[in-house]
């Protein structure tokens, strides 16, 4: 996957280009649908799709001090564009000026940029400029180009989009989320040093950071790593570790089953499965490995 950041580069592609715009953080099957028509649309014409996306999420350039949980961090996303086929993706940095443009022109930007603007792909209630003043009728009455609006995707009357899906993690519905991703939900972070905690106890854990990212309730849980091309099973624990630990910051931290190796700065995918306990305070060390055991026990079943 080719990725750019800046929109002089996309005059080098091969036109009509359409483009596929939105945060596509998570990158549901809302935003999986936005870019499959930009995909046929190119493929028709013989043109370029093209992701167009924005670095930081726009919500955390307009609430600084209180930025929203993230779905995918910016390298996750990348990742979770890649693996839907995308081929090229623009990463423009969101900033005062682009916070300041009006959405015409924005348009006129995109215009100029693309050897020719095939059309705009976005969600049908996308808005967008300085004070949200374009959306698809704006779009529509400048011309010159195709402009998809794409319905909301629903599942059981529920429409899916990240606030939906972020709400449903926060509350531990993995099973919403796994439908509206079309996939189980994952976080992707690096291996950080812990306490070694876990390796005292006889179950080595690797820690991961997921600052700024949403995480789902306190507890265990059955898990899938992806490392590379590799993956593991294992079990991970969320919460504060009220057994070992004073600090009331939450860590998760992933024990994989038959893996053996050095994962310190590593990026790693966590995909959360299925919950299986609640995190609570053991009165020994021994109570707290006796139960890791019966967890391990648990998941491999």
């Amino acid at each position: 996957m080719e990725v750019v950041h800046d929109l002089a580069s996309l005059s080098s592609l091969r036109g009509p280009v359409y483009l596929a715009i939105g945060i596509f953080d998570g990158v549901h099957r809302g935003h999986q649908a936005l870019i499959e028509e930009a995909q046929a649309d190119a493929r028709k014409s013989g043109g370029t799709a093209v992701v167009m996306t924005f670095e930081p999420h726009p919500m955390m350039f307009f609430q600084r001090s209180e930025p929203p949980l993230r779905l995918s961090n910016p390298r996750h996303k990348e990742l979770l564009l890649e693996r839907q086929g995308v081929t090229h993706l623009a990463v423009l940095p969101f900033e005062a000026g682009r916070a300041g443009q009006t959405a015409e022109e924005f348009v006129a930007d995109l215009r100029g940029a693309c050897q020719p603007l095939g059309g705009i792909v976005v969600g049908a209630d996308w808005k967008f400029g300085k004070g949200r003043g374009g959306n698809v009728e704006l779009l529509q009455r400048l011309g010159g180009f195709e402009v998809d609006g794409i319905p909301a995707v629903a599942i059981d009357g529920e429409v899916i989009s990240s606030t939906a899906i972020r709400l449903a993690v926060a509350r531990g519905d993995l099973t919403f989320a796994e439908k509206a991703l079309g996939r189980p939900y994952a976080i992707l972070g690096k291996v950080v040093p812990g306490q070694k905690m876990g390796q005292q106890l006889g179950f080595p854990t690797a820690n991961i950071d997921a600052a700024g990212l949403q995480l789902p309730p306190d507890g265990v849980y059955a898990v899938r790593v992806h490392i590379g091309e590799k993956d593991f099973q294992g079990i991970a624990n969320l919460g504060i570790r009220p057994t070992v630990s004073q600090d009331s910051r939450r860590v998760l931290e992933v024990h994989l089953f038959e893996f053996d190796g050095d994962l310190y700065g590593t990026d790693i995918e966590v995909e959360f499965l299925r919950f299986v306990r609640g995190e609570r305070k053991f009165d020994s060390l021994d109570d707290l490995r006796a139960q890791i055991e019966r967890d391990i026990a648990e998941v491999r079943m």
